[in-house]
């Protein structure tokens, strides 16, 4: 079962930058990690076919210092709306670590942030650590009271199948 969507990434949500940037800031000199969620581009007002990050996933239990973050991967959801994964470098470097590299193999995209956590001191790379452009798009979040909403379909599972 695969856990990642296969349609292109079209951009980040400006507000899902936003909030990476700053968790960022207020975790230095610690690293910040979490993962990437996404929604279909037609909800949230894009007239194209595609996936928009829209969320920032923090894993509880994550613990971190100013050299690495470390998640607890069995508190890691498991959700078809994830699409990459997202981190910090107290140390400002904008290319993935051997460690970076080997945590990209999920995913469609991964960023990672640098210090000072503007606007311009972050990067995209793909699953390979190759760097990758990704838009910054301002659009329309959905309610974040549907952010817990999804049903087994989103989970991969067909729970009626289950209880048979």
């Amino acid at each position: 079962m695969r856990l990642f969507r296969s349609k292109e990434i079209l951009g980040i949500a400006e507000e899902a930058l936003d909030f990476a940037l700053e968790a960022s800031k207020e975790t230095h000199p610690n690293e910040y990690m979490g993962f990437l969620r996404g929604e279909d581009a037609r909800r949230v007002g894009l007239d194209e076919s595609g996936t928009v990050i829209t969320d920032v996933l923090i894993v509880p239990g994550t613990t971190s210092n100013p050299v690495s973050a470390t998640v607890r991967t069995d508190m890691i959801p498991n959700d078809m709306r994830a699409v990459g994964s997202i981190h910090s470098h107290p140390n400002g470097v904008l290319r993935p670590s051997d460690a970076d590299l080997d945590t990209f193999g999920q995913g469609r995209v991964h960023l990672i942030l640098g210090h000072p956590y503007r606007r311009s001191d972050w990067r995209a790379f793909d699953q390979e650590g190759k760097p990758t452009t990704l838009d910054v798009l301002d659009v329309d979040l959905p309610d974040p009271e549907s952010f817990f909403d999804f049903d087994e379909a989103d989970l991969g599972l067909d729970l009626d199948d289950e209880t048979e």
